[in-house]
């Protein structure tokens, strides 16, 4: 998948060097904020998968013993950058389209029209070409790859910007007027850009924080664990996310009837190749224990509802 990945990323920066040539050429020759704007998004577009090619490499180096989970983060880090860069140009062409509206000069709408519309195309051939890295992401319980994620958002935002500047081109061309149209619909579409972005940026800072994976339910996964035959308590419980698509799980587990090591050995690997399918958490660590541990109750990183989500489960259910 990351070699596809690279090689998608690699041939959508070139297209999109290309677009903010055009786009600057065509917005200074039309007096289009528009079309200068949509440049601008384009350049950002420009860092923005360059940022993501390189955490895309990165991602896919090895394990070391500075870093021993690898650098699979640096993939949310720069879907964050990014996103952040979206809201950072989203306001520069608020303000610029708000200047604009002050002062609106005519606009040639037959060269905005031809050039958005070469610029929605190009813009939706990239989004594809990600949008075909993004499906093929992962397994069926990983999370949306945020660094593709984020990348993809500015090429489709940079596509339905296009798709507005033409709608304002073909406007002001048929009837000579509405040049206002031009930084108007610059406003609207910046507006809706950076709404996408904010969301965004609260899925990456989640990763950060190391929520709870988004979908993961963790009354069911608790309940999963405690049904494996030999597993008696499940404490200690925290899952996270690495990246989005490598999921990581620790946990203690209290082992019935005081078995051997080798049979204690037997039930971990049964909880992790349960919760593996299951969830596709693929990396768990679990610490088995014959008695709970006497820092259970005051572990500081502790999800204070596990004792409720037991009382409210009541009896478990039988082991499959």
């Amino acid at each position: 998948m990351a070699v596809d990945t690279d090689r998608r990323m690699a041939l959508v920066l070139v297209l999109q060097a290309a677009i903010v040539g055009g786009l600057v050429a065509a917005g200074l020759m039309a007096h289009s904020v528009g079309l200068l704007s949509a440049a601008g998004h384009n350049l950002a577009d420009v860092g923005a998968v360059a940022l993501s090619l390189a955490a895309v490499r990165l991602a896919a180096r090895k394990p070391t013993a500075s870093r021993s989970f690898g650098y699979h983060r640096s993939t949310v880090l720069a879907a964050q950058a990014n996103a952040a860069g979206i809201l950072a140009i989203s306001a520069f062409i608020v303000v610029a389209a708000v200047a604009r509206l002050g002062h609106v000069h005519h606009v040639r709408g037959g060269v905005v029209l031809l050039a958005a519309l070469g610029d929605f195309a190009l813009n939706g051939v990239s989004a594809l070409l990600l949008r075909g890295a993004h499906a093929g992401h992962g397994h069926d319980h990983a999370d949306p790859d945020l660094n593709v994620k984020a990348a993809m958002l500015h090429l489709a935002g940079d596509a339905v910007a296009a798709a507005g500047v033409a709608v304002a081109g073909a406007v002001i061309l048929v009837t000579g007027r509405f040049d206002w149209l031009d930084p108007a619909i610059s406003i609207a579409i910046a507006v809706l850009i950076a709404w996408e972005a904010v969301k965004l940026v609260r899925a990456t800072t989640d990763v950060l924080l190391e929520s709870t994976p988004s979908g993961l339910d963790t009354t069911a996964l608790l309940d999963t664990m405690s049904n494996v035959t030999g597993v008696e308590e499940v404490h200690d419980l925290h899952a996270w996310s690495l990246s989005s698509d490598v999921r990581a799980l620790s946990a203690h587990l209290v082992l019935a009837g005081h078995p051997t090591l080798e049979e204690a050995q037997v039930v971990g690997e049964a909880v992790k190749r349960t919760i593996a399918v299951k969830y596709g958490i693929a990396h768990a660590t679990l610490e088995l224990e014959c008695e709970a541990c006497v820092d259970a109750d005051v572990d500081p990183c502790a999800i204070d509802d596990l004792d409720e989500i037991r009382a409210t489960r009541g009896t478990r259910a039988a082991p499959d």
